[in-house]
């Protein structure tokens, strides 16, 4: 069984416990948009796969190590001795406000090819229900991005669903140089999750209305808008379907809409109608915000109930 295949660069995680300029400790872990929705996926009890590349150092150790012990497959995580694995240093300086460094210049992150990505496509004895990728990846570099492109092509040969986050990292690329490569990419997506301010980069008009109707007249799917705090919100072309955040302290937003995603992908593999694929999606969005990490405090499918549970009870 495959149920998903995602594309992307995981990344060496540290986490400092005060400002690095002052020294003192962090934590290390992993993160990575497409590793954050692999975890979340397979807490969930769903097959996925990971396609990408790891340097041959301790990071990449730590990385495969990690998806493998949450249940991810990493046959196609590729070690590339000839480059040293991305990192990323988050620096909490206000509650709820963290500073993020990249140091992924030139990683084996960047060097994904597009035979890594149809090599996890083309693997196993069924092809996959999705292929899920995301704006990160494409902005790496021209390799990454035409691995994307490839991976969705080759997903569509398969009958595979494609998915794309938009994920807007305003450090990693321009504007407009990531508007110029989603409109190759559009024509051949199934489903398009993006926050209100990302809509504009991968679809025209002056509204959000017309935005999504241009990506459904287009040939998408569905369009799955995310409204922060105030929820998210489905367009197919039978109509929109809305669903509210759930209320839960934030402690970290860090991840949150890579968990929501894995809650939407979910729901659909699942054979959840577009309401409950939400419910699943805003579920695991407030799993996320309300523990600290990208995906550590993301639930097993016998923990979704907990957001229901009144504050400050046990559970037994």
């Amino acid at each position: 069984m495959n149920d998903v295949v995602t594309a992307g660069e995981a990344l060496g995680c540290l986490r400092a416990d005060g400002r690095v300029l002052l020294g003192g400790t962090a934590t290390l872990s992993v993160a990575g948009a497409e590793a954050n929705v692999a975890i979340g996926l397979a807490r969930l009890g769903h097959a996925v796969r990971y396609a990408g590349a790891v340097g041959d150092d301790q990071f990449g150790a730590l990385i495969r190590r990690t998806l493998r012990a949450e249940g991810v497959g990493t046959a196609f995580l590729r070690t590339d001795p000839s480059a040293p694995t991305g990192i990323i240093l988050f620096e909490e300086r206000l509650s709820g406000v963290t500073r993020v460094d990249y140091h992924r210049v030139a990683s084996a992150g960047s060097r994904l090819a597009s035979a890594d990505v149809v090599a996890a496509l083309d693997a196993g004895s069924a092809p996959p229900a999705v292929f899920h990728a995301t704006g990160v990846t494409m902005a790496l570099g021209p390799g990454p991005r035409a691995a994307v492109l490839a991976g969705a092509r080759r997903a569509r040969e398969l009958g595979a669903r494609v998915c794309l986050d938009v994920n807007h990292r305003t450090r990693l690329w321009e504007a407009e140089e990531a508007r110029r490569a989603f409109s190759g990419l559009v024509a051949g997506l199934d489903i398009v999750v993006a926050s209100d301010d990302e809509l504009p980069l991968i679809a025209p008009g002056d509204d959000e209305a017309a935005r999504v109707a241009s990506l459904l007249e287009r040939g998408v799917r569905e369009v799955v808008v995310k409204h922060g705090a105030r929820g998210a919100t489905v367009h197919t072309p039978g109509g929109g379907v809305h669903r509210d955040a759930v209320p839960v302290t934030a402690v970290d937003t860090v991840g949150a809409g890579d968990a929501f995603v894995a809650g939407y992908l979910s729901g659909l593999l699942d054979g959840l109608d577009v309401d409950r694929r939400l419910e699943r999606g805003v579920t695991l969005g407030a799993f996320a915000v309300a523990t600290r990490g990208d995906w550590e405090g993301l639930p097993y499918r016998s923990e979704l109930h907990l957001t229901g549970v009144p504050s400050g009870e046990a559970v037994r």
